[in-house]
């Protein structure tokens, strides 16, 4: 499982782990949790940075109906995971 560090400007490093990916109507999201084992939180987060950046930017998925409807897409992904 990758692990991925965030940092918010001004603000300490917080690490997730990476479930899962995928790419819906030319938007990348991914799938991450803060336990590497066992129920963790598990946050949606969609690739906002542009072509010209060197690094990613994410931001959480907050709209209800993109969250249900990715939160689906990797729920068929994964079957094992429920997203709630």
């Amino acid at each position: 499982m990758e692990k991925i560090v965030f940092t918010a400007e001004g603000q300490e490093a917080v690490e997730f782990y990476v479930l899962e990916q995928t790419r819906l109507g030319g938007i990348d999201y991914i799938l991450v949790t803060d336990s590497r084992e066992g129920d963790g939180e598990a946050l949606i987060l969609r690739d906002v940075s542009g072509m010209e950046e060197e690094e990613a930017v994410y931001e959480i998925v907050s709209d209800d109906e993109e969250l249900n409807a990715v939160a689906a897409v990797f729920e068929n992904m994964l079957d094992e995971i429920e997203l709630t």
